[in-house]
């Protein structure tokens, strides 16, 4: 009897938002996530990692962007970011990415079982997307914003975000403060009722 050839399986799943991932998202937010899980296949890594997350974020979110000190900070992260596939970056490769929280996702910590898939999400990330998920709910918000997730990209000393931000002059404590900033006074905005 013949047997087919196995396919090889991509190294992460579809670019687009996980279903249980979706309900916590903010539209702009889950156009991050698939960004970042199509630079993570572009760039031929094993897991979305905090810089992946982070290069989606300044790139397409106009509330992260202004949580930096200018276009001289973006213009350095970016390039720091776009040095990552070419340079420095290759050292990351096939590497895990670990988390000073050491928390999963829900769904991260069921890939870990022996007969699943390993997760698409290094520690890093998925720790920070659940810190992103906190902070919505805490502000009464069913979904997390690009600036949720900076501020949790940022808080972890141990990410490559953090270390990309270093890099590139960002202080991360800094950047977490202007961010937060931005949250409390858009939440202390009169809400606009039509």
């Amino acid at each position: 009897m013949h047997h087919p050839a196995p396919r090889p399986q991509p190294l992460l799943p579809s670019v687009a938002p996980r279903a249980e991932l979706a309900p916590f998202l903010t539209p702009s937010l889950a156009a991050v996530v698939s960004g970042a899980r199509r630079r993570a296949l572009r760039d031929g890594d094993r897991q979305i990692d905090t810089a992946h997350l982070l290069h989606s974020l300044v790139e397409s979110d106009p509330e992260v962007g202004a949580a930096f000190e200018g276009g001289h900070q973006l213009a350095r992260v970016l390039g720091y970011l776009v040095q990552r596939s070419i340079g420095y970056g290759l050292r990351w490769q096939r590497a895990e990415e670990g988390s000073a929280a050491r928390r999963l996702l829900p769904a991260a910590r069921r890939a870990e079982s022996p007969d699943a898939r390993p997760s698409p999400w290094s520690p890093a990330a998925a720790a920070a997307l659940e810190d992103a998920f906190r902070r919505a709910a805490e502000r009464g918000e069913p979904q997390a914003r690009g600036i949720d997730l900076l501020v949790a990209v940022a808080a972890d000393p141990e990410s490559r975000a953090v270390e990309v931000l270093r890099r590139a002059g960002v202080d991360p404590a800094a950047l977490t403060a202007r961010a937060t900033g931005l949250l409390t006074a858009r939440d202390e905005e009169p809400s606009q009722q039509v």
